[in-house]
């Protein structure tokens, strides 16, 4: 009777382990330990068992290792692996075959913790990408002998097929983080992608965990990066120089015409100012000393930085309100002290979260990853958000996230005005006879031309440029980031330009008003108590 018991629970024992090895459960039992669960998917996978014949997307063969051998585990997946990848998965063992296997596994599993080299979009002129998807949503899992494959010098081959028109694709690999929670990223370090139009190849130096994304971040490598350093340096310094010139513009046409709008461009204006010299500062300081620590310098940058960032956002925000009373409300409403009580919201709002994120140490050096020309990384460092502190991505999509705000309000403003112009317009087409009929239709190109200039000038004012970041959440391409970054770069040279339009209409004198009432209302923009 003992002899039976013992066999029956060796049986039993038997039959669940047999059952825990069964190719089709490895990935469930593998996510329960999620530490490491691709080392654990790697290893059970070579001892797993199928359930049944008809399953699908499963390579396993022994084959001999001085000849380049191919793997099909789907017809859309191959991978080719030359005779020296395979002699070097041997090891130090002298056997001539080795076991080579490759299957294909949902891209779902894969739990993505953001690279640094994402966090670049929480810096102030610069755009955020899209990560892309896997193509086919499949993920092709390549493993042989029982040693790691690393730094070949001759590449294995990878080949995704599709039958569709896709974008732009990119061969990366899975690269698990160093933290214990099983999160990681794809990479690229190491692969080289070709499409031929039916096909996606990646030319890998190593094996591990494979995909092809569609859409990808765009790659900014050492090349992109340093044109767009140069385009945000000198934007930004030009940015310096011309807004401190238009701030006495400013100064000036409040002395001879004492109107609000005007001194909300002049705060603007200086907003702008403290915002690229900020960006110069915050760059240059971590550039020149080379620092290796946070320092109470860099700390205090970071603040100046992320300050004037919120009090640029803020008058933008203004800016849109003001011009909300000027066509809705226009003289049904009286504000008593109204530009004192916009300067206090202008800058005491940012001047309170800029003290709260000073006091809870949020700024400090931040460091920026991306390609060079050999695809190895490189960083870069800058005044910022500091990448130690553990909220520092909170606090960056809430300024995000603000800007939003402020660009969709001021979306909807000059949509207004657009309605209004056209309103106004309307309402000017009563005329008696012919010849007022064809007064008007020669000054019509003329109005036209006016208003979208008018239009224009007004989306700049409202800071509209800052909404192409809005649309980096989407797919976004690298010329994208170029006019990004050059249009956001010169906002202190458009609110120059801006000053000098409206001195030269203010030296127009009365009879701009008399010829173009619509346009001149537009172009000053007054609110007085």
């Amino acid at each position: 009777m003992l002899w039976i018991t013992l066999m029956l629970l060796i049986l039993v024992c038997f039959s669940t382990s047999q059952a825990a090895d069964y190719c089709e459960d490895v990935i469930r039992d593998c996510q329960q330990h999620p530490t490491n669960w691709t080392r654990c998917y790697e290893d059970r996978i070579a001892i797993c068992r199928p359930r049944s014949r008809l399953f699908q997307g499963f390579f396993r063969q022994r084959v001999n290792s001085s000849q380049e051998t191919e793997a099909s585990p789907t017809n859309k997946h191959r991978v080719q692996i030359p005779s020296s990848a395979l002699q070097k998965s041997r090891g130090p063992a002298s056997e001539e075959e080795v076991l080579v296997v490759a299957t294909v596994i949902n891209s779902t599993y894969f739990q993505q913790s953001p690279p640094l080299r994402k966090e670049r979009r929480l810096l102030p002129l610069q755009p955020m990408v899209n990560f892309g998807t896997v193509l086919g949503g499949l993920v092709l899992v390549v493993r042989a002998g029982n040693c790691p494959v690393r730094n070949l010098t001759q590449p294995i081959k990878l080949f995704f097929s599709h039958d569709k028109m896709v974008g732009k694709g990119t061969c990366m690999f899975w690269q698990v983080s160093e933290d214990a929670s099983g999160a990681g990223q794809w990479s690229a370090d190491g692969c080289i992608t070709s499409n031929t139009g039916a096909e996606f190849i990646c030319s890998c130096n190593h094996l591990s965990f494979f995909a092809v994304l569609v859409n990808p971040d765009i790659s900014v490598d050492e090349r992109n990066v340093v044109n767009l350093d140069y385009i945000t340096y000198v934007g930004s310094s030009l940015s310096v120089l011309f807004a401190f010139i238009g701030f006495f513009i400013y100064v000036g046409l409040q002395r001879l015409r004492p109107e609000k709008a005007i001194g909300i461009h002049l705060q603007l204006t200086v907003a702008l100012f403290c915002l690229h010299l900020g960006f110069l500062l915050c760059s240059f300081w971590v550039l020149l000393l080379n620092e290796t620590e946070d320092s109470w310098v860099c700390r205090g940058l970071g603040l100046f930085l992320h300050w004037s960032l919120l009090a640029t956002f803020t008058w933008l925000a203004l800016e849109g309100f003001h011009l909300y009373l000027l066509l809705i409300r226009v003289f049904n409403i009286y504000v008593r002290k109204y530009l004192l009580k916009l300067s206090l919201v202008g800058w005491g709002l940012p001047t309170l979260v800029a003290v709260v994120c000073g006091i809870l140490g949020v700024y400090g050096k931040y460091d920026l990853e991306y390609k060079d020309s050999n695809n190895h990384t490189s960083r870069s460092h800058i005044c910022w958000l500091s990448s130690g502190f553990a909220q520092r991505r909170a606090v960056g999509y809430v300024t995000v996230a603000f800007l939003c705000l402020v660009t969709l309000y001021n979306s909807c403003m000059l949509v207004l005005v657009v309605f209004k112009l056209w309103k106004i317009r309307g309402g000017q087409r009563g005329y008696e006879n012919s010849s007022d009929w064809k007064k008007m239709m020669k000054e019509k190109g003329p109005r036209l031309w006016k208003d979208c200039a008018t239009v224009l000038s007004l989306s700049w004012v409202l800071g509209l440029p800052w909404g192409v970041a809005s649309t980096t959440y989407l797919e976004v391409s690298l010329p994208g980031i170029y006019i990004f970054t050059i249009l956001n770069s010169l906002q202190g040279v458009f609110m120059f330009l801006w000053s000098l339009a409206l001195s030269c209409k203010s030296r127009s004198g009365s009879n701009s008003s008399v010829n173009d009432p619509s346009s001149q209302k537009m172009m000053t923009t007054s609110f007085k108590n």
